[in-house]
Order: structure tokens, then C-alpha cells, then sequence
């Protein structure tokens, strides 16, 4: 019998890829050395944040907080409801920017997750 857990409300899991070339090897380089996903966040939100033509989505990344980074390439980020769907709008008009040295391949909800009950 499957259940759903929800683990992280009001949450969004934004995948990464890794990109970069020759002339972008220093930052690709120096972003391969980072240990925490929390710094890749910070760049997420710096890059951002210089949306003065668009101050919903400015107003958005400011209110999200660091959730995890699964995989080297998930970002998870949690914030309100009404923020992340400024998230998802700015995705879907491709105005969100990526951290420097990635891509945004997509976008998902992770509001729930299938469990199975082990017992002893």
C-alpha cells in the first residue's frame, strides 16, 4: 500500500545542469570545488536579484530559503506559495537565471513523495 509523505511544503526542486566552455573554464572550475550546495544557492539568488526590470520575481528569490542539493545538480528552495509561483512564471518566460557554470533544465514541485511501509 503507497502512502504520501509530504517532506517539503511549499517547495520547489530546480535541476541543474553543468555547463561551460573554454572560455568559461575558470568558473566552471572554481564552481567543481564549491562542497556546499548552499554557496550555488547564493549565486541562484544573486543572479537573481538583478532583476530591476522585474521586481516580482526580485521580491521572490529574496523571500526563498536554502532547502537542500541532492545529486550535485538539484537545488531544492523553499519559500511562500506565492513566490514560488512568481518562480515558476519567470521559468516559464525565461527570465530566471541559473548559477554561473549551470543551465536550468527544469523545474518540479516536491510536495510529496511515495513511501512503502517497512516493518521489522
Amino acid at each position: 500500500m503507497e502512502r504520501f509523505l509530504q517532506i517539503a511544503p511549499h517547495s520547489l526542486a530546480i535541476v541543474l545542469r553543468r555547463v561551460g566552455t573554454e572560455h568559461a573554464a575558470a568558473v566552471t572550475d572554481e564552481i567543481q570545488h564549491r562542497h556546499t550546495g548552499y554557496e550555488i544557492f547564493a549565486d541562484f539568488k544573486a543572479e537573481n536579484m538583478q532583476h530591476f526590470w522585474n521586481k516580482k520575481v526580485t521580491e521572490a528569490v529574496q523571500e526563498t530559503f536554502f532547502l537542500g542539493w541532492i545529486d550535485e545538480h538539484v537545488l531544492l528552495i523553499q519559500g511562500k506559495e506565492e513566490h514560488l509561483e512568481v518562480l515558476r512564471e519567470g521559468w516559464t518566460r525565461r527570465a530566471l537565471k541559473a548559477p554561473r557554470g549551470f543551465e536550468i533544465q527544469c523545474i518540479g514541485e516536491c510536495d510529496k513523495t511515495a513511501t512503502a511501509s517497512i516493518h521489522h
